[in-house]
């Protein structure tokens, strides 16, 4: 229904272009604009059966209410012309409700980095522990991630705004571009530089591949969510509700279904995306394979990503976090976190890199072997003890004292992005 509306939005502008070019009677369009309705999905694909064609099915099915003055309506246009336009429309009103989507998103995210900021958690690299952070600071990661795809779907989406009435190959033989111009300027688009019949394709494969990023952003944020959320991690769960079942056979079960769910996603808006870039090499002028293929994963990836962004949104709103068991993880690998500190500290007493750092390894390897505790080891060995100020290294605050930076930044944004 709204791809027919937008149709009848594209075919009345470039006649209030014809009637100012002064082809076509102002009175035949202002009758014209008075009658035409947006036909039925069903009446079109009852016309269609017969003519095999959507437009021109489109087109008679618009003008059986337009009496004589239905002449007039399509004049001077071919296909490409309304299916291109009203495209960019499509995309420009869905685009409207991603960026929406991406702003919710951001919010809640800034929202809960703020109340995790001083929330201590250990950083891992290659799933293993390597040195604390705070759980806020993993949030700000993900809001500047999120600004990031807002830029990106932002750019995509001004490449699109823009129209085309420039005829069967481009040459406005049976048009004129001061019509185009007219009707572009109506529908708040700009006139394409160029064209052939169509619209060339980078310009849908970049809004793809801008989407297929935004998922990706989304689903690195949720595999973190399911990561945490395991039993032997537990510091996050999703949000639970009452009466809910996490297993048609395990009542113990709380699964993170939403996680996986945009996760799963995130794959059908990649496929989409490669999809796209497909339709970039067309026959000469135009070919239609691009179409059968668009007409699937245009919408789907616009449904998908404005889809996971609802559920991202309320999953970060609702997550549950559990600081305690952060500290437990934390403190679970016996200190060893304090390893490049300590490693940094005799460097600056003097030792070469190599001596110390195989002077630290050898009691990391002790205490992970053996459950013992890193700095006791460490404070037990003379050969460290007295070069290096240990009360110092094995600070667990020296880990965070710059965690203020990063949200500095995170607030200017924040503010840049209300004012945007």
């Amino acid at each position: 229904e709204a791809r027919l509306a937008h149709w009848l939005e594209v075919e009345l502008a470039a006649l209030d272009g014809w009637a100012e070019f002064g082809a076509v009677p102002r009175e035949a369009v202002d009758a014209i604009r008075e009658r035409a309705v947006a036909p039925t999905v069903e009446r079109v694909a009852e016309i269609e059966a017969r003519t095999r064609h959507d437009v021109a099915a489109f087109v008679d099915a618009v003008a059986e209410g337009l009496g004589e003055e239905g002449r007039w309506f399509h004049y001077g246009l071919t296909s490409s012309d309304v299916l291109d336009t009203a495209l960019a429309l499509q995309i420009r009103d869905a685009g409207a409700l991603i960026l929406a989507g991406i702003d919710r998103a951001f919010d809640a995210v800034v929202a809960r980095a703020e109340e995790h900021r001083e929330t201590i958690t250990i950083g891992r690299t290659h799933g293993v522990h390597a040195e604390p952070t705070t759980f806020g600071l993993k949030l700000a990661g993900w809001a500047f991630g999120l600004e990031r795809d807002r830029v990106r779907v932002t750019r995509a989406l001004e490449g699109m705004r823009v129209g085309k009435l420039s005829g069967a190959v481009g040459t406005y033989s049976a048009a004129d571009p001061e019509v185009e111009r007219i009707a572009c300027e109506r529908l708040g688009l700009e006139p394409a530089p160029s064209s052939t019949q169509i619209l060339q394709r980078d310009r849908h494969a970049e809004v793809l591949s801008a989407l297929a990023l935004a998922a990706a952003s989304l689903e690195r944020f949720a595999l973190e969510i399911r990561h945490l959320a395991r039993t032997e991690v537990r510091e996050v769960e999703e949000p639970f509700g009452s009466g809910q079942k996490g297993s048609s056979a395990m009542p113990h079960k709380r699964n993170p279904i939403v996680s996986e769910r945009i996760c799963g996603l995130a794959r059908v808006v990649r496929g989409a995306a490669v999809t796209g870039l497909e339709n970039v090499a067309l026959w000469h002028e135009r070919d239609i394979s691009h179409s059968s293929a668009e007409r699937i994963v245009l919408p789907d990836a616009f449904l998908a990503v404005d889809y996971m962004l609802d559920r991202f949104a309320w999953l970060v709103e609702g997550l549950v976090v559990r600081g305690e068991r952060m500290r437990e993880n934390l403190d679970s690998s016996h200190g060893l976190y304090f390893s490049q500190r300590l490693l940094l500290g005799l460097i600056e007493a003097g030792l070469g890199r190599d001596e110390a750092y195989r002077l630290v390894q050898r009691h990391a390897m002790r205490a992970w072997d053996e459950g013992l505790d890193f700095p006791e080891l460490v404070r037990a060995d003379a050969e460290i003890a007295g070069r290096v100020d240990l009360d110092a290294v094995f600070d667990l605050d020296a880990y965070t004292r710059h965690v203020d930076v990063v949200f500095e930044r995170l607030r200017a944004l924040k503010r840049d992005h209300v004012h945007a």
